[in-house]
């Protein structure tokens, strides 16, 4: 006799780690019967999958893209706050609970149940998309924990409160890898070729997530357990996968020729723009609406009514987020040269003499001293004119690392926590760069043709006059092919939530995390003479030292498993280095 979902429910707590069944939606504690008679119930269940994905903040840290969470940039090298982050500064603990643990295992059952119904369903064709719906899911939190945890029991079924396997031993990372490949295959087979609605999932939806899973395992392997053959295996997949969603077609990277900043040069925005906007009126220069994003694969989507759990604007914007002086050295200079390299770089002297001749991306994300600005509260944008700038906030560079961020930082006039943007979990960009990364990882080396139709258009969206990246461009000015697509990886996908999981996957992470976070040089520099209040330490270059003493070793590479969940079951060993 079936067991009602209650019961399923409570069986998949125990393995979460939780005391008693925790308040349900009431589409989860129906009746099997109601649930489970019609294909819109299938659709009308797995509804709630979309609120998993990674966003700008929530309760759950894993889902964290930009607030402090376990991919977020904040754990990285890149960026900084007010206080010491323990995880970026390598001094986190074993923690007695971790929400990450109990949340993934709970949502995981939650599939499992759709698929386990979907089996005696009659009219298969007629459920197909919650069932691709259910595989993608499975496959993306089963992707989380190896990436936090490593190895991880793989769950395939909505197990009963008292079967064995809840308290088994975890599965080794390659099978769970394997298990992702095989269910984003699968969600790719169900899916349609284009998404119902913004926001919902797609055959092209499970491609990129695939050139996602097996980029991070590929390298993963290569760097770490010098497994050539299971790298080669993967990175295939991954450069087919993402090559599958170029040949489709169907997204391409957002530009208008019309979102341009006059107050610096004409340099065009829209990468800025991109991630601002919204459909509540004109917040742009364009006057664009959401529907204008072409690039966007998938998305974590809100409504100008929704209230998010985090005020975005200001929690990024100006001086709240600390970037580091080794972010701003990343961009490249116009003439696609590092600022090492490139006769056009102005050098550090001049408050604003480093963000000339620069890649566009850099004045796209970072605010420079002086340069006009909204901060939706006090100030806000209401025409995109000159007359904006009566009613404008000017940079002020001197205060923190004097790096400041503006990526994120809606202009119009709105109330705090309503911002409506969508968060990109997939965009087009990066599975243009999971191919370059791929193609480059099989053989230590990639066509210039291949740079052309995957890296080239995400470095010249709005550089159109940069020099592509090619071998010969590398070989003539001195340059490392793996470090350059590395660098435009870094550049492009700064603040969403990628930073520290490429530095594990490509095993720098013990070089880059122990490095000093430094901000601007102030010794014989217009900052020397104009920020009396500056009270950090210098470093011997004589730039601001934010945080020092920082370490890595290699038991950060994962994070180790709460104290809660091996008291429950002893057989879950802990991650080397925690014990």
């Amino acid at each position: 006799m079936k067991k009602n979902i209650l019961k399923y429910i409570c069986a998949g707590f125990v393995i979460c780690g939780m005391a008693s069944c925790l308040n349900l939606d009431p589409k989860d504690s129906l009746g099997d019967n109601l649930v489970w008679s019609k294909a819109d119930n299938f659709q009308l269940f797995a509804n709630q999958f979309y609120g998993w994905t990674r966003d700008m903040g929530s309760g759950t840290d894993y889902q964290n893209g930009v607030a402090d969470g376990a991919h977020s940039d904040y754990r990285s090298d890149l960026i900084c706050t007010n206080s010491v982050n323990t995880y970026s500064q390598g001094t986190n603990a074993i923690p007695e609970k971790d929400g990450n643990f109990t949340s993934i295992y709970k949502r995981i059952y939650y599939t499992n149940l759709l698929l386990k119904n979907a089996e005696g369903f009659a009219n298969q064709a007629s459920i197909a998309t919650p069932m691709g719906e259910a595989y993608w899911f499975r496959a993306y939190l089963h992707f989380e924990l190896v990436q936090l945890y490593g190895d991880a029991q793989i769950l395939t079924e909505p197990l009963d409160i008292d079967n064995g396997q809840l308290y088994g031993s975890r599965n080794p990372r390659g099978e769970v890898i394997d298990q992702c490949v095989s269910d984003l295959l699968m969600a790719a087979e169900l899916l349609p070729e284009t998404p119902a609605e913004e926001g919902r999932l797609c055959r092209d939806a499970a491609q990129a997530m695939l050139s996602r899973v097996a980029l991070y395992e590929g390298t993963w392997q290569k760097f770490h357990g010098g497994n050539s053959a299971r790298a080669t295996e993967l990175l295939t997949i991954a450069k087919n996968a993402a090559d599958e969603v170029i040949k489709a077609g169907h997204y391409s990277l957002f530009y208008n020729a019309a979102l341009v900043n006059p107050a610096i040069n004409n340099i065009n925005q829209s990468y800025r723009y991109m991630f601002i906007l919204e459909d509540a009126g004109q917040c742009n220069p364009a006057g664009l609406l959401k529907a204008a994003n072409t690039e966007y694969i998938l998305s974590h989507r809100h409504r100008d009514t929704d209230k998010l759990s985090i005020n975005i604007t200001h929690g990024l914007l100006s001086n709240v987020c600390y970037i580091t002086r080794k972010m701003a050295n990343m961009y490249l200079c116009s003439d696609g040269l590092p600022v090492g390299k490139s006769p056009l770089f102005k050098g550090y002297t001049g408050a604003t003499d480093e963000f000339q001749n620069r890649d566009a991306r850099m004045d796209n994300t970072m605010l420079q001293h002086n340069e006009p600005y909204w901060n939706n509260d006090s100030k806000w944008r209401t025409s995109w004119t000159d007359a904006d700038l009566d009613n404008c906030l000017t940079g002020n560079a001197r205060s923190n690392s004097g790096y400041q961020n503006q990526k994120w930082g809606v202009e119009r006039e709105v109330a705090d926590y309503y911002e409506s943007m969508d968060y990109p979990v997939i965009r087009y960009a990066e599975v243009l760069l999971n191919y370059a990364e791929a193609a480059y990882e099989l053989n230590e080396n990639i066509s210039d043709s291949d740079l052309d139709k995957s890296l080239n258009l995400v470095r010249r969206r709005i550089n159109p006059s940069m020099p592509k990246l090619s071998n010969s461009f590398c070989s003539a000015n001195g340059l490392t092919m793996r470090d350059e697509i590395r660098r435009e990886r870094t550049v492009e996908l700064f603040l969403e939530g990628f930073r520290i999981d490429d530095l594990k996957r490509w095993k720098t992470a013990e070089t880059e995390m122990p490095q000093d976070q430094l901000g601007v040089k102030m010794t014989g520099t217009w900052f020397e003479t104009n920020w009396a209040a500056q009270a950090r330490s210098l470093n011997s270059d004589g730039c601001i030292v934010m945080y020092s003493g920082r370490s890595w070793a290699q038991k950060n590479y994962l994070y180790p498993l709460p104290q809660d969940q091996r008291q429950l079951n002893p057989n879950l060993s802990q991650n080397p280095g925690w014990e």
